[in-house]
This record gives C-alpha cells, sequence and structure tokens, in this order.
C-alpha cells in the first residue's frame, strides 16, 4: 500500500472521496468487524502532499498561539476545531482565487495586487486543481493538531521552570538552554507519545469506543462543513475578522516603538503607543477608605513607593488592554473565571498584606518577608497557596478516576490471540463483507511502534543525561513510567476529553523528589517526559478518533500526525526562544510586571524547589499556605466527586481558584469578561452563539497570539 497519494481528479475518485452517508454519531455505535466492512474508504483520498502541506503551515501558526496562550494562563488549548474550519476556508478561498483572479477587472488588481498575483501564481502552478476531500482535510487536521499542540507543552511548563530556577541577583536574565537542545527535547518527548499511541488505539477506539469528545466534534464539524459549506465560510469570515482586529492589539500595547526619556533617570528608552494595562480602578481607595486600609498600610515604610499608602492598581487590580484572555474566557466559561477572580481577590485582600508584613530571617540571616511588594505577592505568596491547591485536587479527581486507571491497565495485558492484530476468528468477521480489506494492511504496525520507541527512547534518555543530570537508568526509568502514565492520561482524556499532563508531571516529581532530591532539574524534566509525552498521545487518539468516525485509514493519519512533529518542533522552540529569550518577560521588573506570568512553570518550579531546599528554607507564613492549600484543593475535589450532579455548578472550582491566585489579577479579570460576554450573547441569541462564538474566540486568540510573537520578536532582536 503506497502511504501517500495523489488528489482525486477523475470522476470516479473524486465519488470515492466523498463524506460517508452514515453521520459521525451513527459510526459511534458500530462494532469494529462492521467498520471494516461498511465504514473504512480504501479508495478514498487521504494522505496527500497538498494536504500535509497545509496542515504544517496551519499548525505552524497555531503552535505561536498555543505558546503565547500557555505563558500567559497556563492552559493549552486544543486546535483541532479550528484546523478543521481553517483549512476548509482556506483551500476554498485558495481555490476561487485562482480560478478568478485571470479575470478581475483593472481597479481590483490595482486595490488588490497581493491577492491578484497569488492567484496568477496558483493558477498557473496549478496548485488548487480541486477541493480537499473531507479525509484530506482529517490529514490537514492531524497535521495541524501534532504541531500546533503535541508539541509545545514542555515549552510552558519545564523549560521556562528551568529557566527560572537559574535566575539570582547576579544574574537577573537567568540561562536558557541551547536552541538545538530545546528543539531536540522537544522533538522527542512528541515523538515518544505519539509512538507509545500505536499499541492503544485499536482498543481504546475500535473495542472499547471510548468517546475522545474533542477528536469526536472535529469530525462532526468536518462531516457539517461538508453539507453545509456556505455556513462553514461565514464561521471563516468570523474567525478572519477577530483576528485581524485582535491582532492591531499587540501593535498598540506591546510594540516598543517610540523613544521617551524616563523621567526618574534622564534616559531615552523606549516605550509602547498604549500601556498594557490602566489604573482604572484605583478610585475604590478614595471610595471605601476603611476597607482599604488595611491593604494601604501593609508592609514596613521602606517598600512604599516615594512614602504613599498603595493603590489598587499596586496589587494589579487593573484593566488589561489585551483582548486574547478575554476571547479565552469565552471558551473557559464562566463557572472557571469567576472563582479565578475570587482567588486573585483573596490573594490581595487576605494573602498579601500579612505576608508583607511577617518579616523572617532566612538562613542567610537576611530579613524578609512571605511577599516583597504588593505587585509581587501573586507570585510569591499566592504561588504557594494556588500551586498545592491546584496539584493536590487534581490528584484527587485523578485518583477518582481508579476505575479509569484500572481499565487502562487492563486493557494493556496481552490477551490470546492468532494474529498479532487480532483473534483469528475475529478478523475472519471483519473481513467477510469485504476481503480486500485486512486489519494489518491499514492499522500502524508492531514494527513501527518499536522502531518509534527505539528512537525516541535513545535520544530522551541520551539528552537527559547529558544536558539534565540524571543517569542513564532513571532515564530508562522514566520512559517505562511514562508508558504506564500515558494510557492512563489517554484513557482519562478518551471519557472526559481532559488530558491529566500536569497530576500526572507531578506523580513523576514526587517519585524523582525521592530518588533524586537534590536536583531539581532531574525534577523537572522527568516530570515534563511525561507530561510532554502524554499530551502527545492522547492527540495523536484524538486524530485517530475523527479519523474512525470518517472512515480513514489510521495508518496515513499516524504519518500525518508524525510528519506534524517536524514543523511543530520548530515552530513552539522558536515562539518560545522569540518570546522568552531569557528570564526577564517571565519575572518582570520594578518598572513593569511580567510579560507572560508562565504559571505553570512557576508550579513545576515551586514543587522542584521544596524537595531541594526542604519545607524549613521557606518563609514560615508560604510554609501554612502550603498546607492550607493542599487542604482546601483536596476538600473542592472531594466535594465535586460526591456533591449531587445539579449542584456541582455551584460549587467553588479548585482550578479556578487555584488558577487566581498564581496569576496577576488583570489576567482573571480579562477572562472573567470574555466569560461573561459569551454567556450573555448565549441567553440572547442562542442560534447565533452557537454558530459564530467558538470562530469569534478561537480568531480572537489566533490574531493576538501570531501577531504578539512576530511582536516581541522585533522588541527583542530589532528595536533593543
Amino acid at each position: 500500500m503506497s502511504l501517500f497519494q495523489r488528489p482525486a481528479e477523475t470522476p470516479e475518485e473524486v465519488d470515492a472521496s466523498r463524506p460517508l452517508d452514515i453521520a459521525p454519531e451513527r459510526v459511534l455505535q458500530i462494532d469494529e468487524p462492521e467498520w471494516y466492512a461498511r465504514i473504512y474508504r480504501p479508495g478514498a483520498t487521504q494522505l496527500t502532499v497538498r494536504a500535509v502541506v497545509l496542515g504544517s503551515v496551519l499548525g505552524f501558526f497555531l503552535s505561536f498561539t498555543n505558546i503565547y496562550i500557555g505563558l500567559k494562563t497556563g492552559w493549552f488549548l486544543g486546535v483541532n476545531l479550528s484546523a478543521a474550519i481553517l483549512s476548509y476556508a482556506v483551500w476554498t478561498g485558495l481555490t476561487n482565487l485562482s480560478r478568478e483572479a485571470p479575470r478581475w477587472p483593472t481597479w481590483k488588481k490595482v486595490l488588490l495586487p497581493g491577492p491578484w498575483l497569488l492567484g496568477i501564481v496558483l493558477n498557473k502552478l496549478g496548485i488548487p486543481r480541486s477541493g480537499l476531500s473531507i479525509l484530506e482535510n482529517t490529514t490537514t487536521v492531524s497535521t495541524a493538531s501534532s504541531a500546533g499542540y503535541a508539541t509545545g507543552f514542555m515549552l510552558i511548563s519545564a523549560i521556562p521552570a528551568m529557566l527560572l530556577l537559574t535566575v539570582t541577583e547576579a544574574n537577573p536574565k537567568g540561562t536558557q538552554l541551547p536552541p538545538l537542545v530545546v528543539a531536540a527535547w522537544v522533538f522527542f518527548l512528541a515523538l515518544l507519545g505519539v509512538t507509545l499511541a500505536i499499541p492503544m488505539k485499536r482498543g481504546m477506539i475500535n473495542r472499547e469506543k471510548l468517546k475522545f469528545p474533542s477528536g469526536t466534534a472535529a469530525a462532526v464539524t468536518l462531516q457539517g462543513l461538508y453539507s453545509r459549506g456556505t455556513e462553514a465560510l461565514a464561521k471563516a469570515r468570523a474567525l478572519f475578522a477577530a483576528a485581524a482586529v485582535s491582532g492591531l492589539v499587540p501593535l498598540l500595547k506591546d510594540l516598543e516603538i517610540l523613544q521617551v526619556r524616563d523621567p526618574k533617570t534622564g534616559e531615552v528608552v523606549r516605550d509602547t503607543i498604549l500601556p498594557g494595562q490602566s489604573n482604572v480602578f484605583d478610585w475604590i481607595a478614595s471610595l471605601f477608605p476603611g476597607l482599604w486600609h488595611r491593604l494601604a498600610t501593609a508592609g514596613p515604610p521602606r517598600i512604599h513607593p516615594e512614602g504613599r499608602p498603595f493603590l489598587p492598581s499596586d496589587y494589579h487590580i487593573k484593566l488589561d488592554h489585551g483582548v486574547a484572555l478575554a476571547f479565552a474566557g469565552i471558551l473557559i466559561g464562566v463557572r472557571i473565571t469567576a472563582w479565578m477572580v475570587v482567588g486573585g481577590l483573596v490573594v490581595a485582600f487576605f494573602l498579601a498584606p500579612p505576608a508583607l508584613d511577617w518579616e523572617w530571617q532566612n538562613a542567610a540571616g537576611k530579613m524578609v518577608g512571605a511577599a516583597a511588594r504588593p505587585q509581587t505577592a501573586w507570585k510569591e505568596i499566592g504561588i504557594w497557596t494556588g500551586a498545592p491547591l491546584l496539584v493536590s485536587s487534581g490528584l484527587v479527581a485523578f485518583a477518582a478516576q481508579w476505575r479509569t486507571i484500572g481499565r487502562a491497565l487492563a486493557g494493556m495485558l496481552p490477551k490470546k490471540s492468532a494474529h498479532p492484530y487480532r483473534g483469528q476468528a475475529e478478523r475472519s468477521d471483519a473481513t467477510a463483507a469485504n476481503g480486500d480489506v485486512r486489519p494489518e494492511d491499514i492499522e500502524v504496525p508492531t514494527s513501527w511502534f518499536l522502531g518509534g520507541l527505539v528512537v525516541s527512547a535513545t535520544g530522551i534518555i541520551s539528552i537527559a543525561h547529558l544536558y539534565f543530570e540524571i543517569p542513564v537508568h532513571y532515564g530508562i526509568l522514566a520512559v517505562a513510567m511514562t508508558f504506564v502514565l500515558a494510557i492512563v492520561a489517554c484513557r482519562a482524556t478518551g471519557e472526559s476529553d481532559i488530558t491529566p499532563g500536569g497530576p500526572l508531571g507531578k506523580i513523576m516529581q514526587l517519585t524523582y523528589g525521592v530518588l533524586i532530591p537534590q536536583s531539581s532539574t532531574a525534577n523537572l524534566q522527568t516530570a515534563g517526559i511525561t507530561a510532554g509525552s502524554s499530551h502527545a498521545s492522547a492527540d495523536l487518539l484524538n486524530d485517530l478518533k475523527t479519523g474512525y468516525l470518517l472512515g480513514a485509514n489510521p495508518r496515513r493519519q499516524f504519518m500525518a500526525q508524525a510528519l506534524g512533529i517536524f514543523t511543530g518542533t520548530v515552530a513552539s522552540s522558536l515562539g518560545y526562544l522569540l518570546l522568552v529569550p531569557n528570564a526577564l518577560p517571565l519575572t518582570g521588573t520594578e518598572a513593569r510586571p511580567a510579560v507572560f506570568p508562565a504559571v505553570a512553570a512557576q508550579q513545576w518550579k515551586a514543587v522542584a524547589e521544596v524537595f531541594k531546599f526542604g519545607l524549613g528554607n521557606l518563609h514560615p507564613m508560604s510554609q501554612s499556605a502550603i498546607w492550607w492549600g493542599v487542604g482546601i484543593g483536596v476538600a473542592l475535589a472531594l466535594a465535586e466527586i460526591f456533591a449531587p450532579k445539579q449542584y456541582k455548578k455551584y460549587l467553588p472550582s479548585p482550578t479556578g481558584l487555584g488558577l487566581g491566585m498564581v496569576l496577576p489579577f488583570f489576567y482573571p479579570l480579562a477572562m472573567f469578561a470574555g466569560a461573561l460576554f459569551g454567556t450573555i450573547a448565549t441567553a440572547w441569541k442562542k442560534d447565533w452563539a452557537e454558530k459564530y462564538l467558538v470562530a469569534i474566540a478561537a480568531g480572537g486568540i489566533a490574531g493576538e497570539s501570531i501577531v504578539g510573537v512576530i511582536v516581541q520578536a522585533l522588541n527583542n532582536f530589532v528595536l533593543h
């Protein structure tokens, strides 16, 4: 079987590549033998060069989006639906442009010279000769998803956490890993994750028929796009319009294009057209002087700027001028974002004042507070409350899925079979209706699994030993544990659409905190092996679920996913290094807050520091905060598990509460505003909201994120 195919051209080929007459929702109920006989499309065009190239280009930019938003909020967003809509719209647009550009009137050529020239070139080359088939679009989504999602999680967690650990007073910029090491580490982790998913596919998708909600949603979306082309183009226009508007924001608030004189030093410095935030809530201090007095006078006099009382803006109670987080709030929802706001207010009103007041002599003999300034309270006392809350609630929720864990492990036990793919009798049933279809010809073979495992494991163990101080035998143990934990992560994704990469990473941190307690590098990067690979495994299974529901060849889908790793490695590594050339964008300065709070990295760093230095070296208030955070996280997680379903939406969200404590307050506020808009829009015009809201949110996130990466590159490498 030739893996790569040429696009459908003849009427017979086009007809063979049309969408199934059976809806994806119906395919969900079909057993494996019937799938091989009725659903699989042996003659359909699927893995073509044009589909892979388009997916790689989309994945390149979607990877920028995820790195940008991940460093801002700690969230890593799936890109399946965005890629499905974009690929359909972009290819349809290019096809129309190629066909119509040669016939454009002169005035249109003058007004739009760029699109006209592109259309002429495409027409001469004859590239978009026909539309993408639905299975070609599945290939595009697989490649884009692999590039945009499966390769980036390490770059918002373990890698920046390692950078933060190198920051000192003498070296405030920290020490960044060499770019080639970053890229190689990302590549091998993604390759391991994709490889580990191979033996899970048939058990979880074909036989158990786990839902994999994101994969199912992508299949339903693609089926809808090909049956309602006009609606798809309307969604795409909404997405591009939102992207165009949000793309202007970084040019105004982030691009340091102006040259101004610093009033304090007299030096000429660069500045932006608009500030990143505005102090629109400082009136609260004068309106409620009694309520605000405790916060205004907190801490010793020496930390007050020019001796004045603190204002709400000093506690980051500000209005953020960015829009990407507001659009992200639309996708996240009101419950979580509202509790994020509550978490931020808890830090400002209840944790920061005593943290500023309580001075303690550390091991170096220096008097320090649990927080140095109001502006940094979120990453000093907030992190020691919010991070344990997030970790403990995540682990409890994960442990509550013990049935899922048991099924995952049991599903990997060898079963008596006359064939490496299935029992002989079962294979006979599957091929009875269609003698040309044999599972061993279309499923990913075991040899690919073994080859990928050897290559990826060798690369991971070698880099871990050479750069991360991890002995070879502990590297082998990390890969072995990752295989087991990835099984659990993939089953959790299939059942709930949540990949517990973070909690599973914490299990590795706890394990290696005991095995190699003094090595924070080993602690971080072994956890990264599990978290990064688990996300890649779950992403592949989501994409394979999409293909399964549409009749795709799984071997060709695997190839598309594997090819996306190359693009994703380049894009995610490049995006990360452009945004974070050193630690200053993560730590901020006295004059400016951190551009990227890097919530996930702050959590991972905190856990690694506890194992390296011990609890006794932490400020006493930070020690107490850890136990309070653990207790609250456990209590809230148990409440969510055991509360009746109708009451769960009224319970505090441990995720929201914890995240609100480890972010500057203006970020949760922006996300809550977006979530509130989405809720109001849905209540006001439900049909409009269901049709356009997700597309608008995806476009808004992508616009600011992609332009934001370019702006930060200009700031770091051109303007400075």
